[in-house]
């Protein structure tokens, strides 16, 4: 990487060619949210504020250009196509945001919430509401050997018999449902009752001493909340509607289990243990590359330059050096940084963990957050009802 001139780069910044944040949002008339967006895409350069490192600065001709590129008219079938797909948001939420590369939970970063930060505490701050959550009220755990079936099971049974949410507050629904909710479908994916909070659960279920039980803490907190991702927006959709906080979750859940969503853990682990005896890395990069980098466990569409959650964890962990050379020269190989689904296949590794703990985990954060948009979307009061394009297919032979 080429050394950066300070001197030239202090020339540059007093030029007005970069725009602060308020320029910004006047001129495209929209909100932060759609900003940050815009920076996570590419669409729009951000560079640090040198008279304040806590602001940014965005230029001037991205700005002019996606100015532009608002005033031309677009059809709707334009407009749908290209927001559905890693597109600009089409929901306003204060829970979380990437933005400068990095996840933010609010105004706080995820990584920095992770230090000390329970998964109970972030979804207190994901929900909005000021009760803290104790209590690990007992539940019925489905039948089952299979963790992702138990998931299945709890929630369906949950959902059965849930009341709506409609007219409900956010700490009602918080104290009537949603603390329970996460409380048993933890209880249901780890197949057991155990006293304490959530992570001290999967720690005493898993054998783990408490260095270890702390790495399971900062991994639920880091999973915990996404932006939109599919699973979050599927259980935004089922709020809308006014379904029970439940039902809603169960919608997520099944999405999760997409081998392009929460269940891409599972190829990254299988890649991972592959890789740590293999006497060739690039010959099973090239194999799992075929399926595309994400199936190993790298790259990310919002962190061009690294997913923070990846970095974070993986810092935190005591990596055996086979587990780190293989990510260094998949990383050189590829061009592409581990992602969370990495960290979590090397964490799974090193604590000697049941190949099922990836998704465990992701499912059991991740419940965290969907009930947190699930609330957010039911006080919006507004129903997702998207339009489609009409397009006419073949007819079968």
């Amino acid at each position: 990487m080429t050394p950066v001139n300070i001197d030239q780069y202090n020339q540059y910044m007093k030029t007005d060619d970069w725009l602060s944040a308020k320029d910004a949002l006047a001129a495209l008339g929209i909100k932060r949210q759609s900003l940050y967006a815009y920076v996570s895409r590419g669409l729009l350069r951000a560079t640090p504020d040198p008279d304040d490192p806590r602001k940014s600065l965005y230029a001037r001709h991205d700005v002019n250009a996606l100015e532009a590129r608002k005033r031309r008219p677009r059809g709707r079938a334009e407009v749908a196509a290209g927001a559905i797909a890693w597109g600009d948001p089409v929901l306003e939420s204060g829970i979380s945001t990437v933005r400068d590369g990095q996840l933010y939970f609010g105004a706080e970063r995820a990584i920095d919430l992770a230090e000390t930060a329970r998964l109970e505490d972030v979804a207190a701050k994901h929900w909005n509401v000021l009760v803290r959550f104790e209590a690990n009220t007992p539940s019925t755990i489905p039948d089952s050997a299979n963790a992702k079936a138990r998931g299945f099971s709890y929630l369906a049974e949950a959902a059965s018999d849930a009341p709506a949410t409609l007219g409900r507050t956010v700490e009602a629904l918080a104290k009537a449902d949603a603390f329970t909710l996460l409380s048993g479908f933890a209880d249901a994916m780890i197949g057991g009752h155990y006293q304490g909070a959530i992570h001290a659960r999967l720690a005493t279920h898993w054998r783990l001493d408490e260095r270890q039980g702390d790495l399971v803490r900062r991994a639920l907190v880091l999973l915990s909340d996404h932006e939109l991702n599919p699973s979050t927006f599927a259980v935004r959709v089922a709020a809308s509607t006014g379904t029970s906080l439940a039902a809603a979750a169960l919608a997520g859940y099944a999405t999760l289990n997409g081998p392009k969503h929460g269940d891409a853990s599972t190829s990254a682990l299988a890649f991972m243990r592959e890789a740590m005896s293999a006497g060739d890395v690039a010959h099973l990069v090239g194999k799992y590359a075929a399926q595309g980098v994400y199936t190993m466990g790298f790259s990310h569409n919002l962190y061009p330059e690294g997913d923070p959650r990846a970095a974070n964890l993986l810092q935190a962990l005591s990596t055996p050096d086979r587990l780190s050379e293989v990510i260094s020269e998949t990383a050189r190989i590829t061009g592409h940084a581990p992602n969370i689904d990495a960290a979590l296949s090397v964490l799974t590794i090193s604590l000697d963990l049941p190949d099922d703990a990836p998704f465990c985990l992701f499912a059991i954060a991740r419940m965290a957050g969907w009930l947190g948009h699930a609330m957010e979307q039911v006080t919006s009061g507004q129903l997702i009802r998207p339009r489609a394009t009409f397009v006419p297919r073949q007819a079968a032979v």
